[in-house]
């Protein structure tokens, strides 16, 4: 007879068959095909380790370096096992207070006791001598290693600019950016910061249940190298560059010299400034709050940021409309009426060339208002609007009124006054030249920027066009510059025109009764304006003066401004001479020029 048992033997050997299959199953789905849980132990057994690379260095236009980098050191912890150290030795290595250190570790235990956090920024290779040596005492610390900028000539700040922490905007704007992480925050090397940043590596580090390294994670098959930033070279001759801050120390103003045939920037001047190393390390905090508390405000660029009347330089733009539209010819000639406006001393003008060596005011009185006044109106209110749009569109392609787009952020665009500006401000139309005629001399609501001036220069000296002012040469892996820059851009005015004004620069320079005779540079031929800028209810007027150099073939187009020293052939102009000479020849001859601007101290 059957055992009644032995079916109910087969149905549980069954269903432990099944019970075993089913986890075998589930485990080769687990390991095999479910990465998740593999995942979630990785994670729990390994260290993320970031490695940053060193920003690009940036050179001058001949390969002189201006900013290279340095190793720093951050301090990390990990707090779950920071629990006992000596909280007093540490400090005393690192020079910092212990509430400072004690908030700081308290801030990264808050975030996270299983993640490291950089609780002491850029420690100097000193102290990290002297911690590393004694680093096992302060259980659950490492040093991880940066690098920071250095500034082997402490020049050209505006330009360089600097770089900060990033903050959470950058942190939205950007996934690359970690909190801790750094970033371009002015100059070049906020504007080409894609490329100076390079890329961040990843090593993965073994770790035990308590977090502490024990080695590299599948010998490092999952690391990542970090890519160094791009070598940035630079259109920027340090030369020039520092002997122009030279010249403006304890002085305000700017100076902007600038390459005609290429666009390229030379020297981008602007004084007071600061040495760009303040704004590096541990110090960065307190020098750069020191730096925007102070009232000369060494953090602003005035060679693209300040707005001043362009005064009589704008006389050579006047000049080229008036003869493009055929209002006057070269033989223009006007008495010097001081009844009409204010004017200096001078013999009458006979000829445009004239009227620009004397730098008559009465003279381009009547030159703006032939301009404006053409006779298409009855009404010299619909008459001053139709020839204010017409001056407008043909002032407009000299690059004023608008942002150049130069590769520095925060370049103004100044004010370029047009119809509907004037209708705004004086509540309609009931406006005529009568009205406007302070821009005849480049006074009224006109404003200006010096690199704008500076790029003027350039286009006299190019006989009516100019390319993009710029401070890129070159990217390192990339062959061109951004197209933009490459490309001319044309004003309205005929070539013919511009032999006329130069020779008027030429003779402001040169000639008897010329108001720029300072700007004289031994065996070179300058074409130049004086451009006195008042400054009505405050101090003494500005110092402005632009040129260009050698008449044929120019190489050098500049503007110099010095602020509240008095009429333009003075400081500016000789400021104007030496850069020019320093420049094109490589030396400085004119020694007495040199000590009037070097003893001239505003502050």
């Amino acid at each position: 007879m059957q055992n009644p048992n032995t079916n109910r033997k087969y149905v549980i050997g069954a269903m432990v068959l099944a019970v075993t299959a089913l986890f075998m199953l589930r485990l080769f789905y687990i390991q095999v095909i479910d990465k998740s849980y593999q995942l979630s132990s990785n994670n729990n057994s390994r260290l993320r380790v970031v490695e940053y690379p060193g920003r690009g260095m940036i050179m001058d236009r001949y390969g002189k370096v201006l900013v290279y980098n340095e190793a720093v050191y951050d301090l990390l912890v990990l707090p779950q096992q920071a629990k006992q150290f000596d909280t007093l030795e540490l400090c005393r290595i690192l020079a910092m207070d212990p509430v400072e250190l004690r908030e700081s570790i308290t801030k990264a235990r808050d975030y996270s006791r299983y993640r490291q956090s950089a609780i002491v920024r850029q420690i100097s290779p000193e102290q990290i001598a002297s911690l590393n040596e004694k680093l096992f005492q302060f259980p659950g610390f490492s040093i991880q290693i940066r690098t920071q900028r250095k500034y082997p000539q402490a020049i050209a700040p505006h330009i360089l600019g600097y770089v900060g922490e990033v903050n959470q905007g950058d942190i939205n704007s950007d996934i690359y950016y970690q909190s801790g992480d750094y970033i371009g925050k002015s100059g070049l090397e906020a504007e080409y910061e894609p490329y100076l940043r390079g890329r961040k590596g990843i090593r993965f580090m073994m770790v035990d249940v308590h977090k502490r390294p024990q080695g590299n994670f599948e010998n490092g098959r999952y690391d990542t190298i970090p890519e160094p930033g791009k070598k940035l070279t630079t259109t920027i001759d340090a030369a020039l560059q520092e002997y122009g801050e030279k010249l403006l120390a304890h002085k305000k103003g700017s100076i902007v010299a600038i390459e005609p045939s290429t666009g390229e920037i030379l020297a981008l001047i602007s004084s007071p400034a600061y040495d760009p190393n303040e704004l590096v390390g541990r110090i960065r905090g307190k020098n750069f709050e020191r730096l925007m508390s102070d009232t000369l405000n060494p953090l602003f660029n005035r060679a693209t940021m300040s707005r001043y009347s362009p005064g009589s330089i704008f006389k050579i733009v006047q000049s080229l409309v008036a003869l493009q539209l055929g209002v006057i010819d070269e033989y223009y000639s006007v008495d010097c009426n001081k009844d009409i406006i204010g004017c200096h001393d001078h013999p009458n003008a006979h000829g445009l060339r004239e009227g620009i060596r004397y730098s008559c005011n009465p003279y381009f009185y009547n030159v703006f208002r032939r301009i404006i006044l053409l006779g298409k109106s009855t009404s010299q209110f619909q008459d001053s609007q139709i020839g204010l749009k017409t001056w407008y569109q043909m002032v407009y392609p000299f690059g004023l009124g608008q942002i150049l787009p130069v590769d520095l952020p925060g370049v103004k665009p100044g004010l370029l006054p047009d119809t509907d500006y004037y209708n705004r401000k004086y509540g309609g139309s009931r406006w005529a030249f009568s009205t406007i005629y302070s821009n005849s001399i480049g006074q009224g609501e006109i404003e200006t920027v010096p690199i704008q001036i500076a790029n003027l220069a350039a286009i006299i000296a190019n006989r009516g066009y100019y390319y993009v002012p710029h401070l890129i040469k070159s990217i390192e892996g990339n062959d061109t510059i951004p197209l933009k820059f490459r490309e001319p851009v044309y004003t309205k005015i005929d070539p013919k025109y511009f032999d006329i004004v130069t020779d008027g620069m030429q003779g402001v320079i040169y000639d008897a009764g010329g108001t720029g005779s300072r700007a004289q540079v031994p065996g070179i031929t300058v074409c130049g304006k004086t451009g006195t800028v008042q400054n009505t209810g405050r101090k003494e007027d500005h110092s402005g003066f632009f040129a260009f150099a050698p008449r044929e073939r120019p190489r050098i187009a500049i503007v110099a401004y010095v602020e509240n020293s008095g009429t333009g052939g003075l400081y500016a102009a000789t400021i104007t001479s030496l850069m020019i000479e320093k420049y094109l020849n490589g030396t400085v001859t004119q020694l007495e020029k040199e000590q009037l601007i070097l003893e001239y101290q505003q502050f």
